[in-house]
Parts: C-alpha cells; structure tokens; sequence
C-alpha cells in the first residue's frame, strides 16, 4: 500500500492542527472584487487554467491568447473569448450542468499567480462575441464569470519549478511526440508520424 489509511486526514480541524493558521497577509489580499492592481494584472497575461466540475466529473483546461484577452467588463464581471480547440468542449459541457469555476492566471516573468472564483455563462449572443473577433472570425462562445472571490497565489511554486528559467526548459524532442501517444493509445488506427507532419500546419491555421 502507497500510503498507510490510518494517517489519512479526514477533518479541517486536523488540517489546521497541521498546518496552523494563515498570515494576515495571506487573508488580506483575497477581495471580492476586481480592484485596479488585479485588473492590472489580469491585463498582463496571456494564459489561464480554466477548472470546472460537472455530471461527469472534473476539468481543468487551458485557456491562452495574446495579453489581455480576458476583458475586466467591471470589477465583478470577466469575460473569456472561447477560441477554437479539439471540440471536447469538457468544460462548457461541465458549465451547462453546473456554473462554479476557477481560474488561474499565469504571468511570463512573474513569480505570483492570479487566482479569481466565481461562477460562468456560457453565451452565444452575437454583439458580444463580436467584440472578440480576430482576423474576421468570432468565437462561437464567450464565458461570462461573475468574480466571487480574486486573490494573488505567492511565487514559491513557480519559483520551485524554474517555470520562466530557460535553462530548465524541457530539451525539443526529449519526450514523446504527440503523434506517438495517439499512435499507441489508438492502437496504430492513428498514423503518428502523419500526425505530427501535418500538426503545425493545422495549428497555424486554425488557431481562430
């Protein structure tokens, strides 16, 4: 057995004998809204993890775009341009069921994350898809977050991982393609090298 059962903590009570109670700061920064420095920093970033749970389970997806592309409509509402992906849709099949989500913010460069709570609609409305279209195109949906809670996450697991240091970079083709995985997980109906020649193509132009 990995782990023996009988040091399983089954109870907030043990939690906090364990770990001890927060800092303030770590209370004091949590709002209820989006106030100008996290606006500012939501601004900043291009990428976010998108989780979400619903009937049939969990999901955490990530969402990315050029910075800024999540639009603070005000500080308690987001929106979040659904751009093109591999038409699982998981999250937005989680969302209809159940509108609780989380987001994580990364920022290239910076320690902190962005962390905001809260819960989504899923919307197909055509004015506001609109006002995200790229090159022409809109996306098909768009989620609106309504902002429960928004906090920063310390900089110690980024720091940790060596996420923005270059020289902890995984080495190009150390680990096995993309191709190589559907191969086997398909058992070979999927040709793996077929599929990574044609993949950079047909992510160029289809990324909108």
């Amino acid at each position: 057995m990995l782990a023996d059962a009988q040091f399983d903590i089954t109870s907030v009570a043990a939690l906090e004998a364990l770990f001890g109670q927060p800092a303030q700061a770590s209370l004091a920064k949590e709002l209820d809204h989006i106030d100008e420095h996290y606006r500012r920093w939501i601004a900043a970033s291009p990428f976010l993890a998108l989780a979400t749970v619903g009937e049939a389970g969990l999901d955490c997806s990530p969402r990315g775009d050029p910075r800024g592309f999540v639009d603070v409509v005000d500080a308690h509402t987001v929106v979040i341009p659904d751009r093109r992906g591999n038409n699982r849709i998981d999250s937005l099949r989680n969302l209809v069921a159940d509108p609780r989500v989380a987001l994580l913010f990364l920022i290239p460069g910076q320690g902190e994350t962005l962390r905001i709570n809260g819960r989504a609609r899923i919307s197909s409305d055509p004015a506001l898809l609109a006002r995200y279209a790229v090159d022409g195109k809109s996306p098909r949906v768009a989620l609106v977050v309504t902002v429960e809670t928004v906090f920063f996450q310390c900089s110690r697991a980024v720091a940790r991982a060596g996420l923005w240091d270059a020289s902890r970079h995984v080495e190009k083709g150390s680990l096995p393609t993309p191709g190589q995985i559907l191969e086997q997980a398909s058992k070979t109906a999927i040709d793996g090298a077929a599929y990574d020649s044609a993949l950079p193509e047909r992510v160029r132009t289809t990324l909108y």
